[in-house]
């Protein structure tokens, strides 16, 4: 039931979606706590606005596997509940496999399949094979019909022989596995995937991005990832939104986004220890460049920082830059020219890193 526009058919279109969250303000400790919210409607004070989505317009086809990259806090969770119906937009709507999510939602929430911090939709005392049919039996499924499809989806995510085991001993990459076999089990047309990998190895990272690949490409899924890995929507996905602070500012393939900086250089350096207010000085050490950024790492678990400076003139400045870290007592593993990705498109866009936010 997706439709069509202009010879294209859509699975999502968001229409001015625009989601509001309000923080109000309480005083006093608990006791008095009823009576400080009366008082503070009374004098009609206003609350703290945090606008999670602003205005969004988006439009994914049928078939694609779409990713959705922004940092912790730029509106993905909350895209993502408001086209299951989970959250109900402030402004706009949205439609999904030819349905309205404001108006016709028990018919969306059928037409999808659903992945949210995966194993927190699962029951850890129940088996893998007795929580997938338990979910059937939610979807009123016939139980010969669904003891076929639970093992079909078993044996999909290669956990036929530990599906007698109760999930509070699986690893969180296999619940996560589950989680997405839940989704697939009434074999929706759409699948909205919030965050799949997050937490997982690179292991098990790497199966779900394979499974998420072969379900667009060999069952014709709309497939709609929500991730803050550049990596991952750049291996995955057909097209990719860049969204921040709410607002999409950015739609097209990854090739395609990465060209807007493709024709620039981009020099990397790899160091350990860098000043906490090194960004500042190398912009006057580098004022003829685009880009310079530092993206910490886990020093102390062996993870080195790194500095990125993009710019058609980044080589030229390269030999300053380094003698001033020198006389900082920066130590420097590695120094490389590349291409730019995903990840210097953000910051191009929006000034900000996929590392930065936290909230919705």
């Amino acid at each position: 039931m997706a439709y069509s526009e202009e010879n294209e058919v859509f699975s999502i279109q968001t229409f001015d979606l625009t989601k509001r969250f309000t923080k109000k303000k309480h005083k006093g400790i608990l006791g008095f706590l009823r009576k400080e919210r009366k008082k503070e409607k009374q004098k009609n004070e206003p609350s703290d606005i945090t606008v999670a989505l602003d205005h969004v317009n988006m439009k994914i086809r049928s078939g694609e596997l779409f990713g959705l990259l922004g940092p912790n806090g730029a509106g993905k969770t909350t895209l993502v509940k408001c086209l299951s119906t989970i959250l109900i937009p402030d402004k706009g709507t949205a439609v999904v496999n030819g349905f309205d999510i404001r108006k016709q939602t028990s018919m969306v929430r059928a037409s999808l399949g659903l992945v949210i911090g995966g194993e927190r939709t699962l029951y850890w005392k129940l088996t893998a094979r007795d929580n997938l049919m338990y979910f059937a039996s939610l979807y009123k499924m016939p139980r010969k019909q669904a003891k076929e499809r639970v093992e079909e989806l078993l044996e999909t995510m290669q956990l036929s022989d530990r599906a007698d085991e109760r999930l509070e001993d699986y690893s969180t990459g296999m619940r996560q596995k589950i989680a997405i076999a839940r989704a697939l089990l009434h074999d929706p047309p759409v699948l909205l995937l919030d965050e799949p990998t997050l937490g997982l190895d690179p292991t098990f990272s790497r199966q779900i991005r394979n499974q998420i690949k072969e379900l667009s490409e060999k069952h014709g899924k709309t497939i709609l990832v929500a991730t803050h890995y550049m990596d991952e929507a750049d291996q995955l996905c057909n097209r990719v939104a860049i969204i921040n602070d709410g607002k999409v500012v950015a739609v097209d393939n990854p090739n395609k986004l990465k060209s807007m900086v493709k024709e620039t250089e981009l020099v990397e350096i790899v160091c350990y220890g860098p000043p906490q207010d090194i960004e500042k000085h190398l912009k006057s050490l580098c004022a003829d460049v685009d880009i310079v950024t530092l993206i910490h790492g886990d020093e102390s678990k062996g993870n080195p920082s790194k500095i990125k400076i993009i710019g058609v003139n980044a080589e030229e400045c390269v030999s300053t830059v380094i003698d001033w870290l020198r006389r900082k007592n920066v130590r420097i593993s590695s120094l490389n020219i590349g291409v730019p990705t995903l990840e210097d498109v953000f910051i191009k866009l929006t000034g900000a890193k996929l590392t930065e936010g936290g909230g919705q």
